[in-house]
């Protein structure tokens, strides 16, 4: 577990509060509810942008405060400040204690402990110089325009965080975590005569710096980012109708997360919005296909050694060979269907209250070559890369654009094409998977998931898969 010596001295230490009265203003302020915490949180965070050859942007901040819930059967009370103090979290409780309301509830049990630790306390902002950063941007520019004459605008980011969180339960249990975590992106645009066009390529996760200055590491984002400019390039106007799909492994597992994901979480499916309402035990999917939720991966952009209720993330099984088993849980919604938190739990920061929220979410390989996945279609698409998309978790209906995408033809890959879209719903869509390639990857590191207002980093994974008779929007005449 996190280093708590560290923690200590950075909500009592520093601030002059004393953690005994604290513990006590807590058991005071949730005595009688069924649930709650006292969320506490130190951050810094850094990020430095170079643009066409400049420094754009550069900020380092600091942010820390605390979040005091109470739980009263479904009702929940939440009371933040970034200001530390006895002071702040006795007023916090006077507010949360309204949801009470004369129930009687017996406080529930802490969470399990644990001993792991998925990811370094080291705080990566301050290991490295701010100008051996840019020096390393203005490399990745150099380098970028010395690949190809085509090359127009370079954009490049670094970023990252170093998050400190102690959460403390009624019953004086406290929990702690330190929590790395950073980014690196590289967006390039290219031009041939009138056209231009644009490839992105970025890496990260709960990891310092070191590795971003590696040349192999830049210099693969660079690569991959100037790759798909170029084929974006020479890419014709996507077909429309109703076609078979082959999907790419690792990013493309995004649509996964929300087509599929997002309805798998507690809070939709206790409400009874989601598609997927209702239906464990039964089939969801095609034969073959597992998804899980798992954060307990190291050093991955979506993991955490415990969530931010105190609970230990978990290998959470979600669907397993086509039928669903189960769904992705916080403390509260775990208790109101009688079921069990899965490590969950988690927020943007104090001003928010904990909602289930995925971790790293991915479909587990099959037994298919990828070449013989494509080998098998006819005409079809062959999604690479995704880009924006939406979806309403009732219907499970989604929208999903291809940045990066070919057109298949006798079983070969062709020429790319772009504009394409593909268009659905997620429990539909699952059935629609007839081949699962035995190449599962893990995204590169770079994403982030939006819910209520709140974002998180996430994860996200998938092999190469087959889907037969998928809706594709187009854009050629």
């Amino acid at each position: 577990m996190a280093n708590t010596a560290l923690t200590d001295e950075l909500f009592f230490g520093k601030t002059g509060m004393d953690r005994a009265r604290v513990e006590k203003l807590v058991a005071e302020s949730l005595n009688g509810m069924d649930d709650g915490e006292l969320f506490l949180e130190y951050a810094q965070s850094e990020s430095l942008a170079l643009d066409d050859g400049r420094i754009k942007s550069a900020s380092f901040d600091t942010a820390q405060g605390f979040g005091l819930r109470g739980l009263s059967d479904e009702s929940c009370g939440y009371a933040h400040a970034s200001e530390l103090s006895e002071e702040a979290i006795k007023r916090a409780g006077a507010t949360v204690r309204a949801v009470k309301s004369g129930h009687g509830g017996t406080i529930a049990a802490p969470p399990p402990g644990t001993n792991r630790q998925l990811y370094t306390d080291a705080n990566p902002l301050v290991k490295v110089p701010f100008e051996e950063k840019t020096k390393l941007l203005a490399e990745i520019d150099a380098y970028a325009r010395s690949k190809d004459s085509r090359v127009r605008q370079v954009a490049a980011s670094i970023s990252g965080v170093w998050q400190a969180v102690q959460i403390i339960r009624a019953d004086g249990t406290r929990v702690d975590d330190i929590r790395p975590l950073v980014r690196l992106n590289v967006n390039i645009v290219a031009a041939d005569g009138d056209r231009m066009e644009s490839g992105n390529s970025g890496t990260g996760g709960r990891v310092d710096y070191a590795r971003f200055f590696d040349p192999a590491t830049w210099k693969g984002e660079v690569d991959e980012a100037l790759r798909q400019a170029l084929v974006n390039l020479d890419a014709v106007a996507a077909p429309a109708g109703e076609m078979t799909v082959v999907l790419g492994p690792g990013w493309p597992g995004v649509m996964l997360h929300e087509a599929v994901g997002h309805g798998l979480e507690g809070d939709f499916n206790r409400k009874k919005t989601s598609a997927f309402s209702g239906l464990i035990g039964q089939r969801v999917a095609s034969p073959g296909v597992t998804v899980v939720d798992d954060g307990t991966i190291d050093h991955r952009r979506g993991s955490l050694t415990v969530d931010d209720e105190g609970t230990p993330t978990s290998r959470t099984v979600l669907i397993e060979d086509g039928i669903l088993k189960g769904y992705m849980q916080d403390r509260l919604n775990a208790r109101l269907m009688g079921m069990q938190p899965t490590g969950n739990g988690r927020r943007q920061g104090f001003a928010y209250a904990p909602i289930p929220r995925m971790t790293n979410t991915f479909m587990l390989g099959g037994d298919k070559d990828p070449r013989e996945i494509l080998q098998s279609v006819k005409r079809g698409l062959y999604a690479v890369n995704f880009g924006g998309g939406q979806v309403d978790i009732t219907s499970g209906k989604f929208v999903f654009s291809a940045s990066e995408a070919y057109m298949i033809e006798d079983g070969k890959v062709g020429k790319p094409v772009k504009g394409a879209t593909l268009i659905g719903n997620g429990p539909d869509a699952m059935m629609k998977i007839s081949m699962i390639g035995n190449d599962m990857e893990l995204d590169g590191g770079i994403g982030t998931c939006g819910k209520d207002g709140q974002g998180v980093p996430v994860g996200v994974g998938q092999p190469t898969l087959r889907m037969d008779g998928v809706t594709v929007g187009g854009t050629a005449g």
